[in-house]
């Protein structure tokens, strides 16, 4: 196998990310090449609300990327995430092919193609179709039933939606750009992919990504994704009420609240905190030096991230895998570094909390180590993982007529018929 290049570009309400990754035979890492971020224009909570500005960000963050990693990019994979992802689980069966019983990788598949004909309005795109269990013959529990054998075969499957309008404006941004979009990826699944352990997936764990905007769940029961959802609020609203909090513009307000993040880290390390803090290195013009510690965090950071936490807890109780899920949050994203944030999350949700740090990959990995790049090294292993399966040929069949339902181009039907020339 000839080395693959693999690029992912997380589209964010804060920030724009590319990141650029070579997958070979010599190396069982995922080794990064190339990797830029870009402040993002022209989305809010996940939606994108100005096409023209979204261009130039993700132009400006593209070619950037390519001029680190040397590579001219024609595909990528992109992150969707917000308020208008949505998700419910699904059950397929369909009779073995075989007269002998033996179940092949064509029975898979058109038991998961069963289980993903669901009633759906004509404003909604599946994304995703996961299978979570396989039932053969009514034994269940059955994560791979390629090889056994058995009559009936039967899936849970997991299905995550989105708007069609907005994937159709990602696809035209991609189009735009001369880049073909090899697949939408729900961010929240990308960032689990990137911090989660197999353990955690194994044992039951709630992935927590707290963008700018928008925060997107994903929890894992079982080693599979079980549900999917985002809520409409993000790091961003922190930022505000620090704003009106201490009454400072919102760039102050973002400087300050990155500053008091570094400041509690190195206070944690040195075991050394002051009543005070001083933000006179800052240089801000409303000449705010000195803030009372307790105040800024107790006061103003604490009920917001209180609020947001609630939120999270009443999505987990809705997913009903509230019992199913001993390991408990994992935070990742821009908002994940929030001063307080593990400490309040503990008082309100009443689970193990932890901050996910992506660590999957090797090469240029000093930026990307950081919560708020899960979603983009995610991206990069779930290119990896989908290139492998899709050696085999025909795994790909499901994304190539996902991508055509969206209105896929000329070019990826060229594509298709590809993989059948010699």
């Amino acid at each position: 196998m000839a080395d693959e290049l693999i690029c992912g570009v997380d589209i964010g309400s804060s920030k724009i990310a590319t990141i650029v990754g070579v997958k070979s035979e010599a190396s069982p890492d995922l080794k990064i090449i190339g990797f830029n971020t870009t402040p993002s224009r022209g989305v809010r909570k996940g939606l994108i609300v100005d096409i023209g500005e979204v261009t130039a960000s993700v132009e400006e963050s593209v070619e950037k990327a390519e001029r680190m990693s040397g590579h001219k990019l024609t595909s990528a994979y992109v992150s969707v995430g917000g308020p208008h992802i949505s998700s419910l689980n699904s059950h397929g069966i369909v009779a073995v092919s075989n007269p002998q019983g033996e179940i092949n990788e064509d029975d898979v598949e058109r038991v998961i193609e069963a289980a993903r004909a669901i009633s759906l309005s004509n404003t909604r795109e599946i994304i995703d179709v996961s299978p979570r269990d396989f039932m053969v013959d009514g034994q269940a529990g059955i994560k791979n039933a390629v090889g056994m054998t058995g009559v009936r075969l039967e899936v849970d499957t997991h299905i995550i939606t989105a708007s069609l309008t907005n994937l159709k404006n990602i696809d035209r941004v991609f189009d735009d750009l001369g880049l073909a979009n090899r697949g939408f990826v729900f961010a929240g699944a990308a960032s689990a992919n990137a911090v989660l352990t197999n353990t955690e997936k194994e044992l039951g764990a709630v992935l927590v990504d707290i963008g700018g905007g928008k925060i997107d769940i994903a929890i894992y029961v079982d080693g599979a994704l079980s549900y999917s959802s985002s809520i409409p609020i993000g790091a961003r609203h922190i930022t505000n009420d620090i704003a009106v909090g201490l009454r400072v513009s919102l760039d102050s307000a973002e400087k300050i609240k990155l500053h008091l993040s570094r400041y509690l880290k190195e206070a944690e390390t040195l075991k050394k905190k002051t009543p005070e803090i001083n933000f006179h290195d800052l240089n801000l013009p409303e000449e705010v030096t000195e803030v009372s510690l307790k105040s800024l965090v107790d006061g103003i950071i604490a009920p917001r991230l209180e609020e947001i936490f609630k939120l999270v807890f009443e999505e987990i109780e809705k997913s009903a895998f509230g019992q199913q899920v001993p390991s408990g949050l994992i935070i990742a994203g821009g908002g994940a570094l929030t001063a307080g944030m593990i400490e309040t999350g503990k008082k309100v949700v009443g689970l193990p909390i932890r901050l996910g740090i992506p660590d999957k990959v090797s090469g240029l990995v000093d930026e990307v180590i950081d919560p708020q790049y899960a979603t983009t090294v995610g991206l990069l292993l779930y290119g990896a993982e989908d290139v492998a399966v899709g050696e085999g040929g025909f795994k790909n069949f499901n994304r190539i007529w996902k991508d055509f339902s969206i209105g896929g181009s000329v070019g990826k039907l060229k594509n298709f018929f590809k993989q059948f020339i010699p």
